[in-house]
């Protein structure tokens, strides 16, 4: 259900989930490849690949409009100051596994522990600990992307 409702952001968090979690140790160039041009044969190539088939595929210019979802969705629910140190240059907020299900929503963490095979309890804790660093990487300047 959220998944149709919201490709670009189930797409953007199932990415960042299981292909910036695996190499979170270089989450920069996760993001730069996060549009599927990082060499076929590489990990995270590979990676970001199959992570495109666990959510149902992607297409690289739908992500700016799923980060401009994730920033609304953990603002409506209360978490604006979080998400906005992310996305600003200054330091990142570090965010919790419950403020990630708060400011997802329980209803699209359900779909997309279905979809890329992660337990909720595992997705969470993966998203949890590449997130703010992953949205931080895709607004360099402190703007979200156009």
């Amino acid at each position: 259900m959220a998944k149709r409702s919201m490709p670009s952001l189930a797409a953007l968090l199932g990415l960042v989930a299981v292909v910036g979690y695996q190499h979170r140790d270089k989450i920069g160039d996760f993001v730069k490849n996060i549009g599927g041009s990082a060499g076929a044969g590489s990990p995270i190539g590979d990676a970001i690949n199959k992570a495109k088939e666990a959510v149902g595929g992607v297409d690289s210019s739908s992500l700016p409009g799923g980060l401009g979802d994730l920033v609304d969705r953990f603002k409506k629910n209360g978490l604006g100051e979080k998400a906005d140190s992310w996305v600003g240059t200054g330091h990142n907020q570090p965010v919790t596994e419950q403020q990630v299900e708060q400011g997802v929503g329980s209803d699209l963490i359900g779909d997309l522990a279905k979809q890329t095979g992660l337990s909720r309890e595992e997705l969470l804790k993966r998203l949890s600990a590449v997130l703010p660093e992953a949205v931080d990487k895709m607004t360099p300047g402190g703007q979200l992307p156009s």
